[in-house]
């Protein structure tokens, strides 16, 4: 197959001539969706978007592009936020999307494990495999959105990192297209195998640049039948660390989630959801949404309210409430993630997604928002996170009436300002977001020669054509050669 063309027209032909008219979007309103980032904050075009029905397809896809010398943006659930899925050279790149690989090819209860294709919405395989009285612990704001291929691809993280790790602790084995259309089949559901290198490690986190993920293996719990869900007042943050020693001594591994948020959490949830209940005032400086679960003989509210009986007495908690049902519990947890929906509401703002360890998580937020708040006066800055694995999204909301230059302006001197703090703490610019194409150049410059010399060689092994998703995470350009 040749494009004697060269055009885009030309291109758009020759992929619906192999792949068929249902495979191939090319309208620019049908694939507008597609190129538009979750936030609408950056739109671009394709020459096309792919929407695979099966593996094969995927593979005919690939070689079909390799053909006319197109690059291959994968795409999940597009709800990441980082780029890592938005083409940026409309010309030169098709979007391959997975959403239409929904399949769920086993779940096995016995096995506490199941095979499902990458296209599934993470909200709906979690119902599906509870309906069998199994778990899968990954939990995000977007997981009525995401994919779990996406998931997989960016190593997500989420609420419940605490008690279950990221993403890559929680699969067992892949399925990948690879670059040149040829198929790495890791389907396996064992938890030990220790042939050699776990090759499968290679395409967790590495956002669609090694190969497209088509199917995993991923690995299940029993069901947390009992569930005990508090917010909690305190007088710092240094107070809500000490509480997570506390609760992380008392709870053990029942502890599920640890969530620290500042009193302007309220407001901004209440902004996105005015009929939102809060059950707190909004008169402490610290709270902390804590969550432990269990199933079969352990008595989950007797350990909740026996450990806040003790951090009440002592003081380290000053306020809270404990839910006394399953929507008492989702009101709760619907306050950190109207938070979010109401930063959005009041536009463009700066986002951000570090880690830092633990023990020195509250100076670091003390620190970095003096040092926004000295550089850029007229700005807010608000911090929260997962306290129990030091991942904190400290972001900055400009001013009201701000135009959209004046925010770009402000969001690029707050990221600068936010990541001389974390490299004084030694820390990370992505705990759970991936680097994509927004934050790989602040990637580069903190990249070692030794480990830009592994990526590098590690990419120009499996892909030496460079044709998976282009200028994410590093940009090798004809530097690879």
């Amino acid at each position: 197959m040749t494009d004697t063309t060269g055009s885009i027209a030309g291109q758009r032909l020759a992929l619906r001539a192999v792949l068929g008219e249902d495979l191939v979007l090319t309208n620019a309103e049908d694939m507008l969706r597609y190129c538009r980032d979750w936030h609408g904050d950056v739109t671009s075009s394709a020459v096309a978007v792919i929407r695979p029905r099966s593996t094969a397809d995927v593979q005919a896809a690939i070689k079909a592009c390799r053909e006319l010398g197109l690059k291959i943006v994968p795409q999940g659930g597009n709800t990441g936020l980082v780029l890592g899925g938005i083409p940026d050279e409309e010309d030169r790149q098709v979007v391959l999307t997975l959403e239409r690989m929904n399949n769920i090819r086993n779940i096995d209860s016995d096995d506490f494990s199941a095979v499902v294709e990458a296209g599934c919405i993470l909200a709906e395989l979690k119902d599906a495999i509870a309906e069998k009285g199994m778990f899968f612990p990954l939990a995000l704001g977007a997981q009525g959105s995401c994919r779990i291929g996406g998931n997989v691809s960016t190593n997500a993280g989420g609420i419940n990192v605490l008690r279950y790790g990221m993403t890559r602790e929680l699969v067992l084995g892949l399925e990948v297209v690879l670059p040149d259309g040829s198929l790495f089949d890791g389907l396996s559901t064992l938890r030990k195998d220790n042939r050699g290198l776990d090759l499968k490690q290679l395409f967790i986190g590495a956002e669609g640049t090694l190969g497209i993920i088509t199917a995993v293996s991923i690995k299940l719990s029993p069901y947390p039948d009992n569930v005990a869900t508090a917010l909690l007042a305190l007088n710092s943050l240094d107070d809500a660390i000490a509480l997570y020693r506390r609760a992380r001594r008392d709870c053990c591994d029942l502890m599920s989630a640890f969530e620290f948020m500042p009193p302007l959490a309220f407001t901004l949830a209440q902004e996105a959801m005015p009929d939102l209940a809060i059950p707190l005032s909004g008169d402490y400086p610290a709270y902390v949404l804590m969550e432990i679960s269990g199933s079969g003989l352990v008595d989950i509210d007797d350990l909740m309210h026996r450990f806040l009986e003790g951090v009440m007495t002592d003081g380290l908690v000053v306020d809270g409430t404990i839910a006394t049902s399953q929507a008492q519990s989702r009101n709760l947890w619907l306050i950190r993630e109207g938070m979010n929906e109401g930063q959005a509401k009041r536009g463009a703002h700066m986002r951000t997604d570090i880690s830092v360890p633990l023990s020195q998580l509250a100076a670091f937020v003390v620190d970095a928002e003096a040092a926004v708040s000295e550089a850029l006066p007229d700005c807010t800055s608000i911090s929260y996170g997962h306290v129990g694995d030091g991942n904190v999204h400290l972001n900055v909301l400009p001013p009201d009436g701000a135009t959209l230059e004046e925010r770009h302006e402000k969001i690029y001197k707050a990221k600068k300002v936010v990541n001389v703090v974390v490299d004084k703490y030694k820390g990370s610019i992505s705990a759970e977001h991936g680097i994509g194409r927004l934050k790989r150049e602040d990637f580069e410059e903190r990249l070692s020669k030794t480990k830009r010399d592994l990526l590098v060689a590690i990419k120009k092994a499996i892909d030496p054509d460079l044709i998976l998703n282009p200028h994410c995470q590093i940009d090798l350009g004809a530097g690879i050669r």
